[in-house]
């Protein structure tokens, strides 16, 4: 068998050259458009990102100032319910200082008529107190709490049992289960 010999030609060289050619010329177009395709995709990605950034900013700002307008609303009225109770409760007491006065002025000698009156207001008062869900505690006779009641003084008493209140200088009151002033009491040992 014969080999055949191929020489290289210009001719032969020129058509091997344009074959090769023509396809890495359109890969290398191929390219350049997939990575122009790719930039404007990545482009308008950013450009998606940032319109969604801005968003969720403006919403996190309004958000802050919704709160923040929230928690000064929430004091104001925190405030003014406190002022509120305050002063129903004053109006409440108005009457009772109003017995008071009255008393004072009382120019009569009659000890009995003046003690009936005082004794009046403090009804009057007491039942003030228990409108306002307020109690009075520490008689003597109750049994020792130091957890509502202050022993300032100790004393020897056969007649009633160890750790009894003997003597009551200020009565306690709560309101609820919330204490607003320990009863100062002598207490038997």
């Amino acid at each position: 068998m014969a080999t055949e010999e191929i020489k290289d030609t210009p001719e032969t060289a020129e058509a091997d050259e344009s074959a090769d050619t023509a396809p890495k010329e359109s890969k290398s177009k191929k390219r350049k458009s997939d990575k122009k395709s790719e930039i404007e995709a990545l482009k308008t990605e950013v450009e998606k990102l940032t319109k969604e950034n801005a968003t969720i900013k403006d919403t996190y700002l309004r958000n802050l100032a919704e709160y923040d307008n929230f928690r000064k609303r929430s004091q104001r009225e925190k405030d003014a319910t406190y002022t509120d109770a305050k002063a129903d409760t004053l109006k409440k007491l108005l009457p009772v200082l109003d017995n008071f006065d009255r008393a004072a002025e009382n120019k009569t000698d009659d000890i009995e008529v003046y003690r009936k009156g005082i004794e009046m207001t403090l009804t009057q008062l007491s039942d003030l107190l228990k409108s306002l869900d307020v109690e009075a505690f520490g008689n003597v006779g109750d049994e020792f709490d130091p957890n509502i009641h202050n022993a300032i003084m100790t004393v020897e008493n056969p007649e009633l049992p160890e750790s009894t209140i003997a003597g009551v200088f200020e009565r306690g009151y709560k309101m609820g289960d919330r204490i607003l002033r320990f009863a100062t009491v002598q207490v038997t040992n």
